[in-house]
Order: structure tokens, then C-alpha cells, then sequence
């Protein structure tokens, strides 16, 4: 009898993990919401779909797949998006299922957590206080040159961030929070850090046996703060291999995922290099797979997709353990942008290095790849210009992440 997994996807993504699991033999439940049913999934490779409403919270996934096994023995559950880790989380807790719990993922999870993790192993960060009491975010504000970044604790990427560059606007900003009266938004949910200008890259590793079996090491061109914040073309590209920053930067990703004592999955860390004194500093660090198409971009330059060797590893048993795939060493590069139509025509985009499209309603994005990073470099430089001025939209900024 096959195996049987659920998959909870509050997002449309992990179809490659979603195919990878029905090609090893298992059966794929598909747990999402109701609005994404159109949602472009890999449906021959799906036995079941349940769907909770778009607003659902975590213990009504909980309470969906609980169902589900009532009729249909469950053998594991993963969460695919950022915030349907924990959810799956709570639901192999539910139900008795093995994998790791939603009190170890929460340092994956939640900002200040794994900054007071992460500095508990000497692992650089920006300085930091939680906000919680006056006196210490007076004490910070006095003691830590400005200018400041109030940062919610459980978002994704930029959203909801403010950059303060007086006392004054982070006590507005916290008086505000406060002043809405919900406990999303209430001061303790967000971590105050010194903002570092500097260079953004991001680093995206495969975990077995509490070891980096593969990583891909890549640097965004404009941070993603500056992209949701002012618009623009999110670009992102692999460093080059014999770089001093991808050694050291290989280096730090190993320390903390030692720190942060992970036995098995994939992983997306930022990092973020100063500036003025090129030291390098964590950003975040999550146990899924990075957004933007990085996965592609990775399989393209590396020959491993994070989504498929999440899946892999997920499934692997003594029988049929975990092979990591032939690697290889080229360079590949993303634009993508938001468009100022439903489906943007890149017929016109010919160059012989774009190997991947992206297929999204308005969004358009390409994927380069070639033995060159100063093709990929110069293939961004002229997408970025030619995106810019043939399909660009900005949309307003979002303080949180609800679609």
C-alpha cells in the first residue's frame, strides 16, 4: 500500500514537490484555499484536494486534515509555504505523526528568536532589542546609532518594515501599532534593529544529517526592502564560485544552521554585508524554500531544485535514502517585476541565455543562464532597463503578507 502525504499550500507553489512525491509512489493530498483552486496545479500528480476558506487559520488546516484521516491513513504532513510550516507543524502534532515541532521551527519563524539564537553563537546581527519595555527600547535608541528598522517578527521579506531615522518617528511608530488594538499589530510583534547599508545576498541550502549536502550562494541586486518599499526590478544572481564572499559566506551559513541544530530540510538564509566594513550580518533564516523563482534559478545554474530535494528528503527512508543529484557550476540570474498588464507577451526577448519565463498573472520575469557571470551581469543590466519601460507597475506597499 502507497504511502500518503499531505501537503498544505496557503500559496500557489511547490507543484516540483508536489510531482516529486507521485513519482516516488505517494499519495498527495492537497490542503489549500478555496480561492486557489484555479491556481495552475500539477493536478495529475494530486489524489485529493481539500480546501479551507481563504481566511482559514491554523487549526482550521488542523482541523481539515484531521478529516482527511479519518478516511485515509496519513503518513506525514509538510506546510510548503513560509506560513504553513508551523501549521503542518501542529498538525503532525495533532495527529501523533513524526517530524519537527512547532516549538523548534518558531526559531525558523520568528525574528527575534533566532537574532537572540543566533547571537547566543556568536553569529553576527545587527543590534537588536525585542519591544517590550520603554526603558530598554530608550536605552537602545540612545546607545545604537541611527537610523533604525522597526521590523515585524513574523513577516516575509520587507513587509511591514519602517525605517526611522529619529527617536521620535519610532515612538510614533510604536504608539500606532499600539494604537490599533489588535494583537498582530501590537508593539511585542515586531523587533527594532540598526539598519546597515550594505549588500544583500542569500544563501540556499539543502540539509541532511545536520550537514549542507548543497548550497547555492547568490546576491540580490537591489535589496528587497528597496524593491517592495520604491519599486522596481527584483534582480538576483549566483556569485562566483571562487569568490572570497561565497567562502565566508559558505562558512557562516554552516555555523548557524549548526546553531540552530536542524537535522533535515532545505533552508533559505540572508545575510547582509556592511558596507563600510564588509562584515556580514543575519538577516533572516527560514526552513523552506526562498520565493522569487530562486529554486529555478538555482537548478539552472547548479542542477539541484530545492523544491524536488525538499521532497526527496521528506519521503526518504532506509530503503530509498536521500541521494543528492549531480551538481554542476554555472551562473544564472533572475529579473522579475511586477506588470502593468494581466499577461505581459516576452515574445520579443530572445536572447539565447533566457531559459525560464515566468508564467504568472502580472508578473513578468526571466531566468538567464550561462558560463559567464559577466553575461548574466550584463543580461540583467539590459532586462532590467527593458522590463522597466515596457511592462513596470508598482503597487502600493503592504504592511502584511495576505495574498
Amino acid at each position: 500500500m502507497s504511502k500518503h502525504i499531505v501537503c498544505i499550500a496557503s500559496e500557489h507553489k511547490g507543484n516540483e514537490f508536489i510531482e516529486e512525491a507521485h513519482e516516488a509512489g505517494w499519495q498527495v493530498t492537497l490542503v489549500t484555499r478555496k480561492s486557489l483552486l484555479d491556481s495552475p496545479w500539477v493536478w495529475t500528480n494530486i489524489n485529493d484536494v481539500r480546501t479551507v476558506e481563504d481566511n482559514a487559520q491554523p487549526v482550521d488546516y488542523v482541523r481539515a486534515i484531521t478529516n482527511v484521516a479519518g478516511a485515509a491513513k496519513i503518513d506525514h504532513v509538510v506546510g510548503l509555504d513560509e506560513f504553513d510550516v508551523i501549521t503542518g507543524a501542529l498538525t503532525r502534532e495533532h495527529l501523533q505523526l513524526p517530524g519537527v515541532t512547532s516549538s523548534y521551527l518558531r526559531r525558523f519563524r520568528d525574528k527575534l528568536t533566532m537574532r537572540n539564537l543566533a547571537s547566543s553563537k556568536d553569529i553576527p546581527c545587527p543590534e537588536f532589542v525585542g519591544a517590550f519595555n520603554m526603558s530598554e527600547i530608550d536605552e537602545f535608541l540612545d546607545r545604537v546609532p541611527a537610523p533604525w528598522i522597526v521590523k515585524p517578527r513574523h513577516e516575509v521579506s520587507a513587509f511591514g518594515i519602517r525605517k526611522c531615522e529619529t527617536k521620535q518617528q519610532v515612538w510614533d511608530v510604536l504608539t500606532d501599532l499600539d494604537n490599533r488594538n489588535n494583537w498582530r499589530d501590537h508593539p511585542s510583534q515586531f523587533v527594532i534593529e540598526r539598519f546597515i547599508e550594505g549588500k544583500v545576498f542569500h544563501i540556499d541550502s539543502v540539509v541532511e544529517d545536520k550537514k549542507v549536502r548543497a548550497s547555492g550562494v547568490s546576491q540580490y541586486g537591489t535589496t528587497p526592502f528597496k524593491v517592495s518599499h520604491y519599486g522596481g526590478v527584483f534582480t538576483s544572481s549566483i556569485v562566483p564560485y571562487d569568490a572570497p564572499e561565497r567562502k565566508n559566506l559558505e562558512k557562516l551559513n554552516k555555523q548557524l544552521l549548526k546553531a540552530f541544530d536542524l537535522e533535515k530540510g532545505v533552508t533559505h538564509a540572508e545575510f547582509l554585508q556592511c558596507a563600510e566594513t564588509g562584515e556580514f550580518y543575519l538577516l533572516e533564516v527560514a526552513c523552506r524554500v526562498g520565493g522569487a523563482y530562486i529554486a529555478n534559478v538555482l537548478e539552472h545554474a547548479s542542477g539541484f531544485n530545492l523544491w524536488r530535494e525538499w521532497a526527496k528528503l521528506e519521503i526518504a527512508d532506509k530503503e530509498k535514502p536521500y541521494k543528492l543529484p549531480k551538481l554542476h557550476k554555472e551562473y544564472a540570474g533572475i529579473a522579475l517585476a511586477l506588470a502593468n498588464t494581466d499577461e505581459p507577451d516576452t515574445s520579443n526577448y530572445t536572447d539565447e541565455e533566457i531559459v525560464y519565463r515566468v508564467k504568472k498573472p502580472k508578473h513578468v520575469g526571466l531566468i538567464f543562464r550561462s558560463n559567464s557571470r559577466e553575461r548574466i551581469d550584463e543580461l540583467l543590466n539590459i532586462y532590467t532597463d527593458r522590463i522597466t519601460n515596457d511592462f513596470l507597475a508598482v503597487a502600493p506597499v503592504k504592511e502584511r503578507y495576505d495574498d
